[in-house]
């Protein structure tokens, strides 16, 4: 079951990543990939944004280097050096929000001409609803919806990086589960990639994975939850990527839900988001992380334990979920907001949704 060769490359990635980081450092400073401290953000220093590079090294080399991928990892790979790129030349010109989203969308339409599509949707009154021709909008909307979820995030130290290493990991653990290997495999080497950043990235910060590192770790989560849960032919399967990625989905759905109630553009940033509402309530920086860190561990245990069933009274539990969920959401503030009583933004939460 387990390739020795495969989890050296896994070993290696780890390394790499943890080696090209700092080097990362030295890179953003000589191009002036970096965020300049201001009224609005909390860091008091010039802080890098590069970090994104050594995850994409490292894991573009592991796989690069693993043998007999099946070809819809090409989407993967060709998909990722674009939404990569267009997030380093974001992170060092400012890229329009226009430019940005064409390039999200090159980068998902890659992905599904090499296979990686959303071939079903659950249909309430009978199983399941081929989408046939409307399956290529729907993974369209699923990548870039999820590649702008992971950026959403990306407001504290840590955050976006710890929640995707947990999203790799369930998605990995899932994958061994239902015996697709290839799936398994390439997910912990985004586990491998995420933990050689993360100890340069957790607070306090020495650098930050810029929207080059934010999109290109939401363009393969996606990815590899279509390839990974959305593929199986259970109802149940098609809501395990949700529940996965429940953290970046649930906010970036109340942060559109809070916009639209207060009247206000979705796309205009605001200092709602989950983050902030829980430091809003007390809690300090680290905290604050290692609380979402066990709400997405939560997610990902709940994910794991519906994949060993086909019932569909899994989906009254699911349905338990989202009304608990929204429920505490709507206590702390997240569907109304309260503006007086949030923070300021940090570095990279000009929010949008579209970059």
């Amino acid at each position: 079951m387990f390739n020795d060769i495969y989890i050296m490359f896994i070993i290696a990635t780890f390394v790499i990543a943890f080696t090209v980081v700092p080097l990362s450092i030295k890179l953003a400073f000589a191009v002036g990939a970096v965020d300049r401290p201001d009224p609005r953000k909390v860091h008091a220093h010039t802080m890098p944004r590069l970090g994104g590079v050594g995850i994409f090294t490292a894991f573009m080399l592991g796989i690069l280097f693993m043998q007999d991928l099946p070809f819809a990892f090409r989407g993967i790979i060709y998909g990722g050096i674009i939404i990569f790129l267009v997030g380093i030349l974001d992170d060092m010109y400012q890229l329009s929000a226009w430019i940005k989203l064409i390039g999200q969308i090159a980068a998902a339409a890659m992905a599904v001409y090499c296979g990686i599509t959303v071939d079903f949707v659950t249909n309430p009154f009978d199983g399941l609803l081929n989408l046939g021709v409307l399956s290529v909008p729907v993974t369209l909307l699923w990548i870039i919806g999820i590649t702008n979820a992971i950026n959403l995030i990306d407001g504290l130290d840590g955050l976006a990086g710890g929640v995707s290493l947990i999203a790799a990991l369930s998605l990995g653990i899932i994958a061994l589960l239902k015996g697709n290997m290839p799936v398994f495999y390439v997910s912990l080497l985004l586990v491998a990639a995420i933990s050689g950043f993360l100890p340069y990235n957790f607070h306090p910060a020495r650098t930050f994975m810029g929207d080059g590192g934010s999109n290109f770790l939401g363009f393969v989560l996606a990815c590899l939850a279509v390839m990974g849960t959305a593929k199986g032919a259970t109802a149940i399967s098609l809501f395990l990527p949700i529940v996965i990625l429940g953290i970046p989905i649930f906010d970036t759905c109340f942060a559109i839900i809070r916009r639209v109630n207060k009247g206000t553009p979705i796309f205009k940033p605001d200092k709602e988001h989950l983050h902030h509402r829980l430091m809003a309530l007390g809690l300090s920086h680290r905290k604050c992380v290692l609380v979402i860190y066990g709400i997405s561990g939560v997610f990902a245990s709940v994910a794991v334990l519906l994949s060993f069933t086909s019932s569909p009274r899994a989906l009254w539990a699911l349905g338990a979920l989202l009304i608990l969920v929204i429920f505490a959401a709507d206590k702390i503030g997240l569907l109304r907001g309260d503006t007086a009583a949030a923070p300021a933004l940090k570095s990279g939460e000009a929010h949008r949704f579209n970059g």
